[in-house]
């Protein structure tokens, strides 16, 4: 027997207009709301509502069918703010009862690998405001981007959760699949590894037309999940919901193949759908992981280096979280919430300089000509923030 386990991210940041030295101390917001409005109603148009609407129609088809989300606090902001009838269209997804919301950081951060208790604080504020809309209370822990270490593991179980979400990483997994629940050496709470192959063929290699296996019909993938049958008890297809409709558009066929995806799973007597906390009671773990380096799902490192490989990152990271107790203490909310917005890890992937295979990721939806504009407005901000906490 085989269970389905499919998630998916939804998460924009708040992006920065072009802050120039001038502006500092001038009181100008930090925030391109046109910029931001514009990117939030593009992307759901072209992939939130198409999708959604498919998921619900999905529900009632196939009783069996399950899926989860994790949205970032600041993508719930926005869909209230710019565009309301997302949140309700996942609303009314959530309301099928077959849908898991998982826990992550509010502002869709790096606190994790900067300060446990600002990590903490979010992670928090992000359940109370799953809990406020959706009436779910989170019970598995994902990290922003799948960032995971032995001591995420120590963390997620001090605060309740029964699993934490992460990157099937080869260089952790060796010889070992990642179609089985695992445990940190470290904790008691369930591992569940993204299966990193089967999952790109969907979010990455879906319109590769140079791609061997293309095109990718459901038959196809379908036969490739129901080999896992014998060889595992787990398939975890992990991606980002702007798959469908954004990354793979529309006119590829993917929102045809999501259609089809579930009934044809479906088809083998031997497959079924589980949310991740139905997977991490399901299943005892086949071994032990010990994992004392961060590792991601970003790039083909599924490392770090997106956000800290660079003097640029590294600088402005040490800015931003170097100004916590000051911040915390001026007790000045709306100065508060602009930090934490700061925290986003958006902001830093814009400052990469790598270029490989997968470059083009960090153009998507990038709002600056080069990563050293992306450094330049930041850090202009981080000193109108000085300013702002001495005043």
């Amino acid at each position: 027997m085989v269970s389905i386990c499919m998630y998916f991210q939804v998460h924009q940041p708040y992006r920065l207009g072009h802050y120039q030295f001038f502006s500092i101390g001038s009181g100008r917001g930090y925030y391109d709301a046109e910029k931001n409005r514009g990117v939030l109603r593009r992307v759901a148009d072209k992939s939130y509502l198409p999708a959604t609407r498919i998921l619900v129609e999905l529900m009632r088809k196939h009783p069996g069918f399950k899926v989860s989300f994790s949205f970032s606090g600041v993508v719930l902001d926005q869909f209230e703010e710019y565009y309301p009838e997302v949140l309700r269209q996942f609303k009314e997804l959530v309301s099928t009862g077959r849908v898991e919301i998982l826990s992550e950081t509010y502002h869709h951060s790096l606190a994790f690998v900067h300060s446990q208790g600002e990590f903490e604080e979010q992670v928090r504020l992000h359940d109370r405001r799953i809990e406020e809309l959706f009436g779910q209370k989170p019970t598995v822990l994902r990290n922003t981007e799948l960032m995971y270490n032995n001591a995420l593991a120590e963390k997620a179980e001090e605060m309740g959760y029964s699993a934490v979400l992460l990157e099937g990483a080869d260089k952790v997994l060796g010889w070992r699949s990642p179609n089985f629940v695992y445990k940190p050496v470290n904790a008691k709470v369930k591992l569940l590894l993204k299966n990193y192959r089967l999952s790109d063929d969907i979010a990455f290699r879906f319109s590769e037309r140079s791609w061997k296996d293309w095109p990718l019909t459901v038959e196809k993938y379908a036969s490739w999940v129901n080999n896992v049958n014998g060889n595992g008890t787990n398939v975890n297809l992990f991606m980002d919901y702007e798959t469908f409709g954004e990354h793979q558009w529309e006119s590829t066929g993917i929102f045809e193949f999501l259609k089809l995806l579930p009934g044809e799973l479906l088809k083998h007597p031997d497959n079924s759908f589980k949310l991740p906390s139905e997977v991490a009671s399901s299943y005892d773990p086949v071994g032990e992981l010990d994992i004392p380096e961060f590792i991601s799902w970003a790039d083909i490192e599924r490392d770090l280096s997106a956000w800290l490989g660079n003097d640029m990152q590294r600088s402005a990271l040490r800015k931003v979280y170097g100004m916590e107790k000051g911040i915390k203490a001026s007790g000045d909310a709306r100065l508060l919430e602009d930090w934490r917005r700061l925290q986003t890890s958006d902001h830093f992937y814009y400052m990469c300089t790598k270029w490989f295979s997968d470059g083009d990721v960090h153009k998507y939806f990038n709002p600056y000509d080069s990563p050293y504009d992306a450094f330049i407005t930041y850090m202009n901000i981080m000193k109108d923030m000085e300013r702002r906490l001495q005043s």
